[in-house]
């Protein structure tokens, strides 16, 4: 009775393994997610109490659920048995396109990771590139919105580095829940943005299940009153300038909106500028029609060469950082209020119009919108220079182009453009956009002290002009 029982050793191993598995599965685990879900919770609640806009029940939903609830709205059904129809196929091929589109659209927002991971990497990186300035900011912008609003950022597109400075600027007021594009869709940046709520859009994709599932997905989430952030011209501006706005979102938004109901929905105009986008040649390089593609092997080297160089500068005590980065917040836009105003015959309500009566509304409503980041777009050192000089045709001597763009911006202000005059100093101002610029080797600088657009950097000189030119 007292002799140890013996056990061979390949059936010891499962055994142990299996007791640690189960202390694990049954205490350990459990224990962990309540210790983990409980500090989530009171992050959650200290959050919330600072922020304007309150994180929404509907973040906080598992995401499988949210998947079901898409992937089986009725007018995603729909959608899938009209296309297996069309395309004569079974409708479960159609009902798995749903499923995998659904996986794709719907976030995991995570609100550790947003405030904690997401908001501390947006600061360190933003502020270590450029010097980041909020110039003006609405005093209505977000100030008595009733809980139930839906609040929507638009932007205008510059740069990449537009999600990581509007969430940095916007962390202290609400979280947003991007639109990005499918170039984020690579491991393991894929799996930040989607934790951080941001969901995913191919801009150019006509497969009618996915238009359907991702309106329905947008709907839901306005409907929740999910802060959100979109840039209405589709991609970035590859020339300077501000493009036309896409409506798809926009109508995804609206298509089902009750200005009746006890929600209503409002766009908050947010404009951006940089003194230096980090993307500016690639993009300029894009809308040469015949220029040769680079592979991907071209674009990593190019990248390395450039960060090393900038590493070379740091070691050396010559670096300066990208210029200044600044973003204007207009005033809210009510949805509700202003098709109330413009909806003509429809009073106000869109969901018993057709499409192309619709979208004419929507249409004139994102011109608006658009028209307001075209105002408040910010005028930076570098875009007056840049005009200055081009503009100037020839060379010019200190004194000369300081008084070119002094009345310049006499001008700009008079016109009710949005400068920024970093330390309210204009002498300042001129001399750390032309430094910039020499730095870059845009401007030509002479041993008789003369400034001149380099011959061959007027386009990129172009580009950052443009940035400002529809404000004069």
């Amino acid at each position: 009775m007292d002799e140890p029982v013996t056990v061979p050793l390949w059936l010891f191993l499962p055994i142990a393994a299996f007791a640690l598995w189960s202390l694990l599965d049954r205490l350990l685990i459990p224990s962990g997610r309540w210790f983990l879900r409980r500090r989530l919770n009171r992050l959650i609640d200290r959050v919330n109490r600072r922020l304007d806009v309150e994180i929404k029940p509907f973040q906080l939903t598992k995401r499988q659920v949210l998947i079901d609830r898409l992937v089986y709205d009725p007018q995603v059904v729909a959608a899938a048995n009209d296309y297996a129809r069309a395309n004569n196929m079974p409708r479960e091929a159609a009902m798995t396109e749903v499923h995998r589109y659904a996986r794709e659209i719907v976030p995991t927002f995570n609100a550790y990771i947003y405030f904690r991971v997401g908001y501390s990497i947006a600061r360190t990186v933003a502020r270590f590139l450029y010097r980041v300035r909020l110039g003006f900011a609405d005093a209505r912008t977000l100030g008595g919105v009733p809980p139930n609003t839906a609040v929507v950022f638009v932007m205008n597109h510059r740069s990449n580095m537009d999600y990581v400075l509007v969430a940095f600027l916007a962390a202290e007021r609400t979280a947003l829940s991007y639109a990005v594009g499918e170039w984020a869709r690579i491991w393991p940046l894929q799996q930040l943005i989607r934790s951080m709520g941001a969901y995913f859009v191919r801009r150019n994709s006509n497969n009618p299940i996915y238009r359907r599932v991702l309106e329905r997905y947008v709907h839901m989430a306005t409907e929740a009153g999910v802060a959100q952030a979109m840039y209405p011209e589709g991609g970035l501006s590859r020339d300077g300038r501000l493009r036309e706005p896409k409506l798809g979102l926009f109508d995804y938004m609206l298509k089902s909106f009750d200005p009746k109901g006890t929600n209503d929905i409002v766009f908050v105009p947010v404009a951006l500028n940089y003194d230096r986008v980090l993307e500016d040649r690639t993009l300029l390089r894009s809308l040469e029609g015949d220029a040769p593609r680079r592979s991907a092997w071209f674009a990593a080297r190019t990248a390395l060469t450039f960060w090393f160089r900038q590493i070379g500068l740091m070691l050396r005590g010559r670096w300066f950082r990208f210029g200044y980065a600044c973003v204007n917040f207009g005033g809210l836009i009510s949805a509700r209020d202003w098709l109330a105003q413009h909806a003509g015959a429809a009073g106000g309500d869109l969901r018993g119009l057709d499409k192309d009566q619709r979208f004419e509304i929507v249409g004139r409503l994102a011109h608006d919108v658009m028209g307001e980041i075209a105002r408040l777009v910010p005028v930076l050192p570098v875009s007056l220079i840049a005009t200055a000089l081009l503009e100037a045709g020839g060379p010019l001597d200190e004194l000369e182009l300081k008084s070119r763009v002094s009345d310049l911006m006499a001008h700009l202000e008079a016109k009710g453009a949005k400068l920024y005059v970093p330390r309210g100093d204009r002498d300042y101002a001129f001399h750390v956009g032309l430094r910039m610029l020499v730095l870059r080797r845009l401007v030509d600088e002479s041993a008789e002290g003369l400034f001149a657009a380099a011959a061959t950097e007027r386009p990129l000189l172009a580009y950052y002009a443009n940035a400002v030119a529809h404000l004069r």
